[in-house]
């Protein structure tokens, strides 16, 4: 089958794109490793020792970058629908977040310990209908938000990437019910077309205790 103009545009910026031939060039499995490294090297966000959650890890750029830093003694997680070629001392669950099974995986590998950060690049297959992308999305970054809420420690943080949309502010104000500190991030290395920003709670404030056992 022929390619579109539009793939074959896509193709011409993608290998034309300065941040994948610098993945090409040091390593990284994708150009998002460097969505993650500008965050770290503005916001500090993870350090040696830490345990942390990558959502939507696959093809396992943002997995590579915290794996560096966190070092041996540190924990990853690392979920995704799609396969991931391991990377050395990160625990991979293969499977759709969106269902129970899943999730219960997750939990499983976290076990009874917190967790000391949450972050997540997860995106829906893109249609180019708000209508339909916007609640899919939205869905998703609901979904990471209450795994947050159930492994955070006191005072963790919470990166995600998000869409300007409906539903963002409501999901905005949420998080920063449960975070001290809320900000937004765009890094240079994400394309100025596409409307994706990262939000950043920092300040887990903990996880309100039930009024009874479900």
């Amino acid at each position: 089958m022929a390619r579109s103009k539009t793939s074959l545009n896509w193709l011409k910026e993608h290998f034309n794109d300065p941040y994948v031939k610098m993945a090409q060039k040091d390593g990284y499995r994708s150009r998002a490793s460097y969505k993650l490294l500008e965050i770290q090297e503005r916001d500090r966000l993870i350090r040696p020792g830490m345990s942390v959650i990558d959502l939507g890890a696959a093809p396992g750029g943002w997995s590579q970058v915290t794996s560096r830093l966190i070092g041996g003694q540190g924990r990853l997680i690392a979920s995704d629908i799609l396969e991931m070629d391991s990377i050395p001392d990160v625990t991979f669950i293969q499977g759709d977040f969106t269902e129970d099974a899943v999730l219960a995986q997750i939990l499983e590998a976290v076990g009874n310990s917190q967790v000391d950060l949450v972050i997540s690049d997860m995106a829906p297959n893109m249609s180019g209908l708000a209508a339909v992308d916007m609640p899919r999305a939205m869905f998703l970054c609901e979904l990471a938000l209450d795994l947050a809420s159930r492994v955070l420690r006191p005072g963790g943080d919470f990166l995600i990437k998000v869409f300007q949309g409906e539903g963002f502010d409501v999901y905005h104000k949420t998080v920063r019910q449960m975070f001290d500190k809320v900000q937004m991030r765009k890094p240079s290395s994400s394309r100025d077309r596409s409307r994706e920003q990262y939000l950043l709670g920092r300040g887990f404030k903990g996880a309100e205790k039930p009024d009874h056992e479900v």
